[in-house]
């Protein structure tokens, strides 16, 4: 028989230690769960950052992120436009299964051009939705959101336990981003504040007051959406530049700049907290930059529109002790991977019974050279967006689907069934449409196309506009797009 058995009272004090040791070490591990700060853009293109190539937009907080993290060169939003992308980075599911597809109706533009009646459009995340807000927070985390919300008028009601200045707007109400405004839990009477700095202020208050627990900021910024409005001493440093490369504008150039001071003063926040070491960094945009303002460019398209600079974002992601700096990947990752990303790097449960779309990035944040073993990344787009420049004629978009597998890319229309088939490999600029030139290749990812709506029960428009009219002239000029 063993001395311990002699001995009771030393088994007991065996035991006690072994439990003080079990609840310390919980307790250590609970503290080393990693904070998360996500910085979400709105309407930032894939160039609109010095890091992805811009010669005249001025972000070096941002570069600076980039360099100690992991760039994402084949990364993409769910949609093309603010309000579905959102829905699918809250909800982690793509667009059929919550049905918001655009921002507000989807009979956008003249009647007379629509040839189908859209698919109707959702506004409002429904409540049976887990956001990952909610996720979190049921894994003790405290979160925040800043900024545009855009899915329904009170977050705190899917979330988060803080919201400042979120509501169902798409763009800054009132007198813009230049106070005075009213915002939630954001009012601001007097002139001169600008609204990106405040919410900059306010992200690294809640960092300070939440710095004892973890916690999820997402820092969503209205900028860069229009109105263009910036800091007009900033504006006079971007007047005094040459445009380079399709960027000229100096109030947007100057609303970038403001963004990343933004970013930057969060940084530091955290650097000044002695946080940094602890807290996973994101930095994503909602769609492709709007094509009146800034340059896509060598992407074809802009903001509404599913070729890639409608849909191919700038994403950082920095998780120290995990990504190694100045590391990229070229794997398409797309906005429903953050969720189950941040649920596996939390060490979160997935919520009972709650279907995810997307697949966790871990993998790739610790060894850039893997891949996520994924046939294809989906977009559904049954709707219509007028065109804002001449080029468009007078839609951006008409009702759309596409499919990236591989270096391959196709776009369906439903107005007519048209099919496009790029290889982004060799034509990142979708200059070449290769649809009838390869129609095996173009049927095998249009069948997976096909295959992937049936499996998410997406609605295609096939009813007949009554309102349509083959003689309807479009007086504005067309240009080549």
């Amino acid at each position: 028989m063993s001395s311990t058995n002699h001995h009771p009272a030393r088994l007991v004090k065996l035991l006690v230690a072994l439990c003080i040791c079990w609840y310390l070490g919980g307790v250590a591990r609970a503290a080393e769960r990693p904070n998360i700060v996500f910085f979400l853009i709105d309407d930032l293109g894939w160039t609109d950052v010095s890091f992805m190539g811009s010669k005249y937009y001025e972000t070096p907080h941002v570069d600076r992120l980039a360099s100690q993290g992991m760039v994402f060169r084949s990364a993409y939003a769910n949609a093309p436009n603010c309000a579905p992308s959102r829905a699918c980075l809250m909800s982690g599911q793509y667009t059929p299964r919550h049905g918001i597809y655009t921002v507000g109706d989807s009979k956008r533009g003249n009647a007379p051009f629509r040839k189908i009646e859209p698919i109707k459009n959702t506004t409002t995340l429904a409540d049976r939705f887990v956001t990952i807000g909610e996720a979190l927070q049921a894994s003790g985390y405290t979160t925040a959101t800043m900024g545009k919300w855009h899915l329904g008028k009170d977050p705190t009601s899917q979330g988060f336990d803080v919201n400042i200045a979120g509501r169902e707007w798409g763009s800054p109400s009132g007198g813009g981003y230049h106070s005075p405004y009213k915002y939630p839990n954001l009012v601001t009477e007097t002139k001169g504040e600008y609204l990106t700095d405040r919410l900059g202020q306010e992200a690294c208050q809640f960092i300070e007051t939440n710095k004892d627990k973890p916690f999820f900021l997402y820092l969503t910024h209205y900028a860069v959406h229009t109105p263009i409005q910036a800091k007009q001493e900033l504006v006079a440093k971007y007047k005094a530049k040459d445009p380079v490369g399709g960027h000229k504008n100096a109030a947007y150039a100057a609303m970038v700049e403001s963004m990343d001071d933004s970013i930057g003063a969060v940084l530091g926040k955290l650097d000044s907290l002695k946080l940094t070491d602890n807290t996973i960094v994101i930095f994503f945009s909602d769609n492709g930059g709007h094509g009146g303002v800034t340059s896509n460019a060598p992407l074809r398209g802009s903001k509404g529109m599913l070729y890639e600079g409608g849909i191919r974002e700038p994403l950082v992601i920095k998780w120290p002790g995990i990504t190694q700096a100045g590391s990229q990947s070229d794997e398409p990752v797309i906005g429903v991977d953050l969720y189950p990303t941040l649920l596996e790097a939390t060490g979160s449960a997935k919520p009972k019974d709650y279907l995810l779309d997307g697949k966790s990035l871990v993998p790739l944040l610790k060894d850039a050279s893997s891949n996520l073993d994924r046939p294809a990344l989906f977009w559904h787009f049954p709707a219509y967006l007028q065109g804002y420049t001449a080029r468009h004629g007078p839609f951006r978009t008409t009702p759309a689907g596409a499919i990236r597998m591989g270096d391959w890319k196709l776009i369906e229309y439903f107005e007519n069934n048209t099919l496009e088939l790029y290889n982004l490999k060799q034509d990142l600029g979708e200059k070449k449409n290769l649809a009838q030139a390869m129609p095996e290749k173009t049927q095998e990812l249009h069948q997976a196309l096909l295959t992937w709506r049936k499996q998410v029960k997406a609605p295609v428009p096939t009813e007949k506009n009554p309102r349509y009219d083959p003689n309807a002239r479009f007086q504005g000029k067309r240009k080549k797009p």
